[in-house]
């Protein structure tokens, strides 16, 4: 009898783990780039977490852009104490970069990186309430 509570504390801790929510999961407001920005919606994606273009805007306000529902952020793995690493879209010039992310509360710095991390460019996100 007490193994099988044991066995069954330890199946629904585990079903909780799995249940869990990735804390880099929702809606992100990105920063301008050539003008515009994105409200990027970040959901799993296998073990990793993937953000989608949900809504995008300009100095107009929303428009729809050709851009929505793209991948922008590319299977980020959780690397511990809200770090990722996986790969980044930029949308203004159709590049992938090797990409990194940091999580801090409602924060989410963002890096996509060439020449092996040598040159870089950042973003920091805000989360959509």
């Amino acid at each position: 009898m007490k193994q099988m509570i044991a066995t069954l504390a330890v199946s629904l801790g585990l079903a909780g783990a799995a249940l869990a929510a990735d804390p880099a999961e929702g809606t992100w407001k990105t920063q301008p780039d050539d003008g515009s920005y994105a409200h990027v919606a970040i959901a799993p994606c296998g073990s990793a977490v993937c953000g989608t273009i949900a809504r995008t805007f300009n100095d107009s306000g929303e428009y729809k852009s050709p851009n929505l529902g793209k991948t922008l952020v590319i299977d980020m793995v959780p690397q511990g104490g809200g770090a990722y690493e996986g790969q980044v879209w930029r949308p203004s010039n159709n590049k992938i970069y090797i990409g990194k992310m940091d999580l801090n509360g409602d924060s989410l710095r963002l890096r996509g990186c060439v020449a092996g991390g040598l040159i870089c460019s950042k973003q920091t996100w805000t989360r959509v309430k």
